[in-house]
């Protein structure tokens, strides 16, 4: 039964996405598959985010897994080449406040042969990576786990935020390997790419380091209240620029999914008169906190996705030479 109910993945969204990314064509022949196609665009409608459960192995959800995919559920997805399929993506995702584990079951590939299957942490979209290496505790090597390289000894991969990617590239016909994909409660959850509109806040508990909330979207947000450790006895508003301070919030427009390549909108450090409501219409919309660690630090927001005749006004702000013009 539970099966049966767990079957809706299988919507017209999941179809419309296989669409999508059918028509999109992943380039380069590096081992690591990075300069792919596949865009953001309309990629937020093909989320569909379970409610967190501990599912028993006899009861996972099963399906195959394709070589161009997204999965937004816990379960075991099975790949078997029917031809050689050099350039493939699976996309996993959770909640905000998840983070997800990929374990490597039954592989059978030739790894001698050119075979291989790599977890990335994060996302890869057109070469771009997301978190940002400016944004994520790991460097760029240590977040691509090869099974090839590792084998027995690290079957298993747990991310650092809401999403994980596996790229794989299989020779010959008949080889296969499963991939059992699960989700577990992250309490501070720092890096996000969202599923939804929705409310959110962000709170960094006296580390140092970069959080980013990323809305692949364009997007309608308003940052109703934030607290910045040292300056929580005096007024706060957008200024210029904040980075002289430490601990400040950006909003940071662009499309792309590098937050270190985005166009800077606004910055929220000293005075603020709140809330900030703003309409952008750019395919990422950040929401960054730069913490110093020396404070709690924390903001809330809520963002909604803009309608096509927003779009088309919004082009009269002054976002639309950074969001319109690529």
């Amino acid at each position: 039964m539970m099966s049966q109910m767990r079957v809706t993945e299988r919507t017209l969204r999941e179809r419309l996405f296989l669409l999508l990314v059918c028509l999109s064509v992943l380039k380069g022949d590096a081992r690591y598959i990075e300069n792919n196609e596949i865009s953001k665009d309309d990629l937020y409608s093909f989320f569909n985010p379970e409610p967190k459960r501990e599912i028993p192995e006899e009861l996972l959800y099963r399906r195959p897994l394709r070589c161009l995919d997204m999965v937004a559920v816990e379960g075991q997805f099975t790949f078997t080449a029917e031809r050689p399929q050099l350039s493939c993506a699976a996309f996993f995702t959770a909640e905000p406040n998840e983070v997800i584990t990929v374990d490597y079951d039954n592989v059978d590939i030739d790894c001698r042969g050119g075979d291989f299957i790599t977890v990335f942490d994060g996302w890869v979209m057109k070469g771009e990576k997301f978190p940002s290496s400016q944004d994520h505790h790991l460097p760029v090597y240590e977040r691509y786990v090869d099974y090839c390289d590792s084998g027995s000894l690290r079957k298993s991969v747990r991310s650092s935020q809401n999403v994980a990617m596996v790229f794989f590239r299989i020779h010959n016909a008949g080889s296969s390997f499963t991939l059992t994909v699960r989700k577990h409660i992250n309490p501070f959850p720092c890096n996000v790419i969202s599923q939804s509109r929705g409310s959110y806040t962000m709170v960094i508990p006296q580390q140092h380091r970069n959080c980013s909330f990323s809305i692949i979207y364009p997007v309608e947000i308003d940052v109703s209240e934030f607290s910045l450790g040292h300056y929580n006895n005096f007024p706060k508003v957008s200024s210029p620029g904040c980075g002289e301070s430490g601990d400040f919030v950006q909003l940071l427009g662009g499309n792309g999914i590098d937050t270190s390549k985005l166009y800077p909108i606004t910055d929220l450090c000293i005075t603020f008169t709140g809330p900030t409501h703003m309409k952008i219409g750019c395919e990422n919309t950040v929401v960054r906190m730069v913490s110093s660690g020396r404070f709690v630090n924390r903001v809330s927001f809520s963002y909604r996705l803009l309608d096509s005749q927003e779009l088309q006004s919004i082009k009269l702000n002054n976002v639309e030479d950074f969001c319109f013009s690529n």
